[in-house]
């Protein structure tokens, strides 16, 4: 996984602030290769409870960690009861370390 633990303590710090501390996180995509370079910051927050606004919390989570962490790139699927289901989720589910 190619995170630093500063960069995992900021993701959880602004989750947790944003969408509250029953959701969790997982890291998917290019990050979870050692062996790989560069790329965005890929995240699955799961929600246990249906969520109003997802394009909103999504952009406000992003944008939050994105400056945190001096402008990287960061990319958030929300996964929540209400929301649609996309092989992208399974994905992520399957692939994804749990930060």
């Amino acid at each position: 996984m190619r995170l630093t633990p500063y960069q995992t303590k900021v993701i959880h710090q602004v989750v947790f602030d944003i969408a509250g501390d029953r959701v969790s996180v997982r890291l998917f995509g290019s990050r979870v290769d050692d062996n790989a370079r560069g790329g965005d910051i890929d995240l699955l927050v799961e929600i246990p409870y249906p969520v109003d606004e997802p394009a909103w919390l999504s952009a406000k989570i992003s944008g939050r960690i994105s400056r945190r962490l001096g402008g990287q790139k960061v990319d958030v699927l929300l996964s929540a009861p209400n929301l649609e289901h996309f092989p992208i989720h399974d994905i992520a589910r399957k692939e994804g370390v749990v930060l």
